[in-house]
């Protein structure tokens, strides 16, 4: 290839190259003879290099070299060099090169041409790359072209302006006397300039928002000309009246009319004419009428007006377009809040998107049809819920739950059938439930005592179908555990009677026990079930106490200290096991909070007992399981959570007495004021606490807090720091 070769023959050339090779040498050898030739003086072929060099660089290889080029082109008088210096200017240099402040003074030069072409390229390339400098340098004579009399060079010094004022905030009202006379032209280009120029002050300074209200009846007038107006083949786009300039009227009349009375009455009427007017089968129109019902729902408009907008967007969710159901779902999300009444009216629509196709509607819908679950519809939306659960993607599965459980929990009619929609969701979907479920689902039960029969009943038949949910599985170790002579009774009138045996009951903690699905922490739920069970029934004791001593040698050191621990209960403590094993108390939230997943932290609880050493854990969910037993020993950390610490240690004073001592320390930057220790135990066990030596803990430890409590048999000491 030559290096006088055209631009056609140069861009034939690049695309016949059969590897990507090939294509570097053909670009590198024509850049080779482009560089060579600006070199020259007397350069006839400068447009024509420079264009080539354009094409080089839009396909991303280096064309740097060319901006001095574009700099000299932009300098000359002849029209078709300043073309393409003009356009390799807006490609090749941007605000932060130093050459472009070299044509900032051709750029001023060509605003005062006396061609209207040339004065079109000066704008469009002060408005593409102008730096905050050059703007400034160049303000007043956009202005004074805003003013001119020929409308090609208004529409464009008003676009101009608007990269200006977003440059250079305080030049905006340089521009504002003229953006207003603009709006009485009749091109609908420099109108359509003027618009964008309006919207753009009137977002930068409130004081110019204030001024422009008054130019709302004027607005309303040119809206209404372009709603009635017949057919114009120079504006016309699918049946309506230039639309792009009835979206950008729209939008403006939409900063006009927010948090203000006067504007939006004024522009009430229009609102409702376009809304009714406007073609809803075409796109075009539905562009319109989107940017209509924003405009509605955004300004203090009539309750009237606004379930027509409400219904508008119902009407999108029926469009067979996934594009516009998606922003009809966006937009209703947006104001389901305050417009519930209104979009309640298409919850049946919303929840046929569920079996939408396309995963961003189906995610929606799914947002959506939660916002709208009430008091009212209950039952009807749960049952779409549960059913959409179980065939739902597996990335919404969590947020489904999650849902399902928060308006359950505010809107269930009876506690059973909170307790039942629970169930299921774990039934269906108990892996992608969120790890605070379990707690939460064993204080509801614990709370509905009424229903202890039921419930032990219902998760006992769960267990024998299903044992690869995990939490499922746990809360139904857990019922067993505390309320297996319920089970064992069979005078649950709640369900169908069913033959329960003990022996019946063991075999499933034991299939749990040994199960390869089973997580440490679900074998935990299952052994001390297990060892509960022991004080329940009265004919496989030695059972038990074999499945127990089993696991004193597991692999698994959380079990296996457990294991330990119950096997001195049978021996050494056996006097004491039916009360350490005793049902769980009502379990209390120490903070209210509930929605949206959103974890709840709960007290924690420390079982203690003389006997082998352990140190607690710190989960919620084995605070409400386990039991945990441990000996005297000289300081153990029962709290260390956000820069907290608390500490006990045991004196033993008697063989059924002891007295502890809990020292709590800070170690954060900043004190913590209002802080308690809170101790509950047992009916069995006598306690005598003394008053802390304060309630505050200084910073980085320079101070200790610290109380101490008597007590004698099997005690509970439950630590619960709380700051304000």
């Amino acid at each position: 290839m030559s290096p006088s070769v055209p631009l056609q023959e140069m861009i034939r050339a690049i695309r016949s190259a059969r590897t990507q090779c090939e294509e570097r040498g053909v670009i590198q050898r024509e850049c080779a003879a482009i560089r060579a030739q600006f070199r020259q003086a007397d350069n006839g072929g400068r447009s024509h290099n420079l264009a080539k060099l354009l094409y080089v660089h839009m396909l991303g290889y280096p064309a740097h070299f060319g901006q001095m080029e574009c700099v000299r082109m932009i300098a000359s008088p002849r029209y078709s060099e300043k073309r393409v210096g003009y356009l390799g200017a807006m490609m090749l240099l941007d605000e932060k090169q130093d050459a472009s402040l070299l044509i900032t003074n051709s750029i001023k030069n060509d605003l005062s041409n006396s061609n209207q072409y040339i004065q079109s390229l000066a704008l469009c390339t002060l408005a593409c790359m102008g730096s905050a400098e050059m703007c400034r340098d160049l303000a007043p004579e956009i202005d004074r072209l805003l003013r001119a009399s020929n409308s090609y060079i208004k529409k464009k010094a008003a676009l101009c302006a608007v990269h200006i004022v977003r440059k250079v905030h305080d030049l905006g009202e340089l521009f504002t006397k003229a953006a207003r006379s603009l709006l009485t032209e009749k091109n609908h280009g420099v109108v359509h300039g003027a618009v964008v120029l309006i919207t753009e002050l009137c977002e930068r300074n409130s004081e110019t928002l204030e001024r422009f209200r008054k130019t709302v009846p004027d607005l309303v007038q040119i809206m209404k000309g372009l709603v009635i107006s017949g057919y114009s083949p120079d504006h016309d786009v699918a049946g309506i009246s230039d639309p792009f300039l009835q979206v950008r009227i729209l939008r403006l009349l939409r900063i006009l009319g927010r948090n203000n009375e006067a504007a939006s009455d004024a522009m009430n009427d229009l609102l409702a004419q376009v809304a009714t007017n406007t073609d809803s089968t075409k796109t075009v129109g539905n562009a319109v009428l989107y940017e209509t019902v924003l405009t509605v729902l955004d300004i203090k408009s009539e309750s009237g007006l606004r379930v027509l907008a409400v219904n508008i967007l119902g009407r999108f969710l029926l469009n067979n377009d996934r594009n516009i159901r998606y922003i009809a779902m966006t937009s209703l999300q947006k104001i389901v809040g305050t417009d519930h009444n209104a979009v309640q009216r298409h919850r049946g629509t919303i929840v046929d998107c569920l079996k939408d196709q396309d995963a961003s509607v189906k995610r929606r819908a799914l947002e959506l049809s939660l916002a709208l679950v009430s008091a009212s519809n209950i039952r009807s939306m749960m049952k779409e819920l549960l059913s959409f659960l179980s065939s739902c993607p597996p990335e919404l599965r969590s947020q489904t739950a999650s849902g399902i459980f928060n308006a359950a929990e505010r809107y269930a009619p009876s506690q059973r059938w909170h307790i039942d929609t629970i169930l299921h969701v774990l039934t269906t979907a108990g892996g992608d439930v969120r790890d605070e479920t379990v707690p939460n689902l064993i204080q509801l039960i614990t709370n509905t005592s009424e229903l202890h029969c039921y419930t032990v009943h219902k998760l006992y038949r769960a267990l024998l179908s299903d044992i690869s949910q995990q939490p499922l599985v746990q809360v139904a170790c857990w019922c067993i555990g505390e309320y297996g002579d319920l089970l064992l009774t069979g005078e649950c009138q709640e369900t169908e009677p069913v033959q329960v045996t003990e022996d019946y009951v063991l075999d499933v903690l034991e299939t749990v026990l040994q199960s390869h699905m089973s997580s440490p922490s679900t074998r935990g739920f299952a052994l001390t079930a297990t060892m509960k069970l022991s004080t329940r029934i009265t004919e496989n004791v030695d059972r038990i106490r074999s499945i127990v001593s089993i696991y004193g040698s597991c692999i698994d050191v959380e079990l296996q200290q457990r294991a330990v621990e119950y096997n001195a209960l049978f021996k050494k403590y056996d006097h004491m096991r039916a009360a350490v094993l005793e049902r769980m108390p009502v379990i209390e939230k120490n903070s209210q909070g509930h929605t949206n997943g959103e974890t709840i932290k709960e007290s924690q609880t420390v079982k203690v007992k003389p006997g082998e050493p352990q140190q607690p854990a710190n989960q919620v969910q084995a605070n409400a399981a386990f039991y945990t037993v441990f000996s005297i020993v000289a300081t153990v950390t029962v709290y260390e959570k956000d820069g907290v610490t608390v500490t006990l240690s045991c004196e033993k004073q008697s063989d059924s007495g002891l007295t502890v001592t809990l020292t709590a320390s800070n170690s954060t930057e900043s004190d913590i004021r209002g802080f308690t220790l809170q101790a509950a135990v047992p009916k069995s066990v006598q306690l005598h606490m003394k008053a802390p030596s304060g309630d505050s803990l200084p910073a980085r430890g320079t101070a200790k807090l610290k109380t101490r409590a008597d007590m004698s048999e099997v005690y509970e000491t439950k630590v619960s720091p709380v700051t304000s």
